[in-house]
């Protein structure tokens, strides 16, 4: 076959393939603004959404369990661990004597009292983990800091020296 015999045009054949070209490039933009948007809109590059899903989502588990005062679920949530109660030694020596401490509702220790409402305000990657800025109880005077560990999956307070400016 020489160039003289190359085959006719097909334009039904161009136009259905130039149609699945933008189908498809259509789709994949959609695909990653949902994305984008299920993660909470992060200012982040897009390999760290899915921690921003899951610490998020972490987050609101362990406080709607700290709401409903149920400190044990509450606890397996904060380490990762369901069966926490197998273990004789807890992990990383956070007993569930002292997470009572911090954060039953009658504790001294506890310096939002009882929780009994969140709202997730700021999310940044820092470092490795996810730190989230937490009003508790409507009031905006003092954020709770928590980060999220993506390996292990687990909450934690942030560093004293590290927390999110909410702005005025």
């Amino acid at each position: 076959m020489t160039l003289l015999d190359a085959p006719a045009f097909d334009e039904a054949r161009e136009r259905r393939r130039k149609v699945i070209f933008w189908s498809a490039a259509v789709l994949l933009v959609a695909l990653v603004a949902g994305w984008w948007l299920a993660a909470g809109r992060p200012v982040d590059w897009p390999w760290n959404w899915n921690n921003f899903v899951r610490g998020k989502s972490t987050a609101d588990r362990f406080l709607t369990a700290v709401e409903r005062n149920d400190l044990p679920t509450a606890y397996g949530i904060w380490m990762n661990d369901k069966d926490w109660r197998q273990h004789p030694v807890p992990k990383g020596g956070y007993s569930l004597g002292r997470f009572e401490q911090d954060w039953g509702a009658r504790s001294p220790d506890n310096e939002y009292g009882s929780i009994e409402s969140h709202k997730i305000v700021a999310a940044r990657m820092y470092g490795n983990v996810l730190l989230m800025a937490i009003i508790i109880n409507g009031q905006r005077t003092k954020a709770l800091d928590l980060d999220y560990d993506p390996a292990m999956r687990t909450l934690n307070f942030s560093p004293p020296d590290v927390e999110i400016d909410l702005g005025p």
